[in-house]
């Protein structure tokens, strides 16, 4: 038993850092009240959360290869737990929307560092069990967000829904540093100039995708804001290939596994994630649920994302990773097909249970291997580098599904309510259209993975680049 307690300290932070980032969508209209702000301006209570995690998250992991994956696990565990404190004692609007970021700071320590841990934690058999828990545990948490959210506010005030992450930070804190081994320090020096131009890039596409969302794609901040992010890529690129300790090493992307792996993780995020806060949506505005009902009707993709990702994870790898990636893609893009033909006008919460019981196997079934097969396709010294790179895919790809679909949601309702078509039926027309991109996401994520993803040996140097060995011994000159 005691073999597991690692894995136990990791998964604890996992699961507060994801279920934060939809744990606050059913408590906004209890912050709007008590702190006499605006409904919209709290949209920012979750949204810069979202944008600071994916702005951060690979200058976090490129940080924790250099001093330490637990070093850094550990200071963002505590930070998020301050940040917490601060955000649950919060008196106004602009404190909360300020806690939130450095809470996002904190996530981002946590998430770049988790997989790099899991891997270095576990080996054979006992890593394919490890990363089915984790991914489970990665799964269920987005998911159960809305569930726990709306207990705690119905319960005991939206301040808990914050209080509630101290006591499982202390206890992941105290756990790490008993059972996590120090592990060593990377060599060379922090990228600043890489770190500065792709979190500006990351951020600039991050609020591009937010404000898209909300006020329109031709509103004249959202434009500036992606002609900044493409300004701030090309330069991170510049920066790269001229650094001699790159934060990003680009010629790891020309290994097919890899830079394939990046591109599915947004479609995969999209996909799975990307119409449920328009389905929560559905759920408490048309059909008139309660916050804790709402989210107890999405339970089926929680549920079904824990059990597989735990069976499934153990016996992943006799498989080519392509097969459950791929394969628990193509699942996702049928549950959302399912929910295309399923969710109508005259239909009820039980519409959604097989079509998020299917999603929910899916992402069970991808999410431990789509990780832990970017970590190995890359040398261990750059483990904490390809976590937090698939993670931040993954959170753009979280961001991105949200706003386009948003738009598109927003477009069809508009055109139904204008043609005199009830609430109900604008809805269901809305979701109609959201759950076949989810699905086709789903889908083009899945070719992608067949057709690039392989079997990865550990520390494999791509044709063409030197080794690490290689490589640092020309930076120090020997």
């Amino acid at each position: 038993m005691r073999k597991w307690l690692p894995l136990v300290a990791i998964c604890l932070g996992a699961f507060i850092l994801l279920v934060d980032v939809t744990i606050v969508n059913v408590a906004l209209p209890s912050m709007a009240s008590d702190l006499h702000a605006s409904f919209t301006s709290l949209q920012w209570v979750m949204d810069m959360y979202a944008l600071a995690l994916a702005a951060l998250l690979l200058a976090a992991g490129s940080l924790a290869d250099l001093f330490g994956h637990r070093r850094l696990y550990v200071i963002g565990l505590g930070v998020f737990a301050l940040s917490s404190l601060a955000a649950a004692l919060s008196p106004d609007a602009t404190t909360l929307i300020t806690a939130r970021a450095v809470q996002g700071v904190g996530g981002a320590a946590m998430f770049a560092t988790s997989a790099a841990l899991v891997a270095a934690s576990y080996q054979g058999r006992d890593r394919g069990t490890a990363f089915g828990v984790w991914g489970a545990v990665n799964g269920a948490a987005a998911a159960l967000g809305p569930v726990l959210g709306g207990l705690l506010t119905e319960g005991l005030g939206w301040q808990a829904i914050f209080l509630v992450n101290l006591p499982i930070a202390v206890v992941a804190i105290a756990l790490t540093l008993r059972v996590l081994p120090v592990g060593r320090r990377g060599t060379g020096r922090l990228d600043l100039p890489g770190a500065l131009t792709f979190t500006v890039a990351a951020a600039a596409l991050t609020y591009a995708l937010i404000r898209g969302g909300e006020d329109g794609w031709t509103d004249t901040l959202t434009v500036a804001s992606f002609v900044l992010a493409a300004v701030a890529v090309v330069a991170f690129v510049v920066v790269e290939l001229r650094s001699a300790h790159p934060m990003l090493d680009l010629s790891l992307l020309r290994r097919p596994t890899f830079s394939g792996l990046l591109g599915s993780a947004v479609l995969f995020q999209a996909g799975s994630f990307g119409a449920l806060v328009y389905v929560s949506l559905w759920l408490q505005n048309v059909l008139g649920l309660s916050p804790i009902r709402g989210g107890l009707a999405l339970m089926p993709l929680a549920v079904a994302s824990f059990v597989v990702a735990a069976a499934a994870g153990r016996h992943a790898h006799r498989f080519s990773p392509a097969v459950p990636v791929g394969v628990g893609m193509v699942l996702i893009g049928i549950g959302a097909g399912v929910l295309w033909q399923s969710v109508s006008a005259g239909s009820h919460a039980s519409a959604l249970f097989a079509g998020l019981a299917v999603i929910g196997a899916g992402v069970g079934l991808a999410t431990p291997v789509l990780v832990s097969t970017a970590v190995d396709a890359v040398p261990a010294h750059r483990s904490g580098m390809a976590g937090g790179a698939v993670n931040t895919f993954r959170q753009l790809g979280m961001s991105l599904g949200i706003a386009l679909f948003g738009s598109m949601f927003t477009a069809r309702v508009r055109e139904v309510t204008s043609h005199r078509g009830t609430v109900r039926a604008a809805y269901a027309a809305g979701l109609d259209r959201i759950f076949l991109a989810s699905a086709l996401a789903a889908l083009a994520g899945a070719g992608l993975v067949f057709l690039t993803v392989r079997r990865s040996r550990v520390g494999e140097t791509p044709q063409g680049a030197p080794s690490p060995d290689a490589r640092d011994l020309a930076v120090r000159g020997g």
